[in-house]
């Protein structure tokens, strides 16, 4: 075992099972009841849809199992134990919440909607997503901390997090991974050109503190787009693919990581819509759709979290007075209440 699986094996002895149990207990529910608040105020067509009730039913029996932590004795390890075991069932039972979720958006868009519908939606779902990063992250890294089955033996990881995370090795794996699909759909794929630059050591190789999964994650995703893009644009001119270019730079404060393809671009009339839960090019996916990659904490982290509260309470209520442009008015409002003449 290296120096750095020494010390990241001594940080992880030295956390306090007790402590995360004791913010965990409080914590977990709190942010559970402020999301299932804004559920409640979700259009009653999205609200009634199978799979939106059943994500609730999920996070209310979850809800439940966590309360009965409340006036506990942290100092039991029966109860340390069983805590940590509520949690992975938790866990196992929010895998799927991603995939039915948009399987309930995708109903609700079925039906039409309202411009404002669709704000109101947008809305809900950037908080409603984050918190669910939030939720993967604070188990995921009890979890992993404190489930000895789940520990690995020798790791530099502490919990999910890799404090020498190699960002060039991740690029590289989630483009491998990216790569089976695209040969798999297409029978073709670009190839990969990777450029890097470390501005604090050009002879070190880069290493991050950082979540590993967390990365290849979003670079998995990524990918995937670039690839498409660029398959389905030079099949059209029976052209040959041109790579994917990868410029990977270690700055003083952060890592900033660019992929570039030439897979025809965006049409400036689509841009708005790139961020928009409702919009994609992609085929409808299959419900049986791959689990989330599993999330983990940093505990320097500083988390921007949703709050219910008065001011999202606002954000789904009606919101008078003429719109000062001509598209109609993009501020949310109360359409939890079906109107009916």
């Amino acid at each position: 075992m290296g120096q750095e699986q020494l010390n990241s094996a001594a940080i992880c002895a030295d956390a306090c099972e007790q402590t995360s149990f004791a913010f965990l207990r409080h914590e977990m529910p709190v942010r559970m009841a402020n999301i299932m608040k804004e559920i409640n105020l979700l259009p009653s067509p999205l609200f009634q849809t199978p799979s939106v009730q059943l994500v609730y039913s999920w996070f209310s029996r979850s809800f439940t199992e966590l309360l009965k932590y409340q006036n506990t004795n942290e100092n039991d390890e029966n109860i340390l134990k069983s805590f940590t075991k509520t949690l992975v069932g938790i866990r196992n039972r929010h895998n799927d919440v991603v995939p039915t979720m948009a399987q309930g958006v995708l109903q609700f868009k079925s039906f039409g909607m309202e411009p404002l519908n669709n704000q109101n939606v947008q809305y809900f779902l950037d908080r409603f997503y984050m918190s669910r990063i939030s939720f993967r992250m604070l188990i995921n890294h009890h979890t992993l901390l404190f489930d000895d089955s789940k520990r690995p033996a020798q790791s530099r990881h502490i919990g999910s997090i890799d404090p020498n995370c190699d960002a060039v090795k991740i690029v590289k794996d989630a483009y491998e991974n990216s790569k089976l699909l695209c040969d798999q759909f297409y029978s073709g794929c670009p190839g990969l050109e990777i450029s890097t630059h470390n501005s604090q050591d050009k002879d070190e190789p880069f290493g991050v503190v950082y979540i590993p999964s967390h990365l290849h994650h979003m670079l998995f995703e990524l990918f995937k787009n670039a690839m498409r893009a660029t398959v389905e644009h030079h099949n059209k001119r029976g052209s040959t693919y041109p790579p994917l270019n990868v410029l990977v730079i270690l700055g003083k404060e952060d890592l900033t990581i660019k992929i570039s393809d030439r897979g025809g671009g965006v049409p400036l009339s689509k841009i708005d819509l790139l961020f928009d839960y409702m919009y994609s090019t992609a085929p409808p996916p299959h419900e049986h759709r791959a689990r989330a990659a599993p999330l983990a904490l940093s505990s320097e982290s500083v988390e921007r979290l949703p709050v219910f509260n008065r001011t999202a309470f606002r954000n789904y209520m009606d919101q008078p007075g003429a719109d000062d442009w001509c598209a109609p008015s993009r501020e949310p409002r109360n359409v939890g209440i079906t109107w009916h003449p």
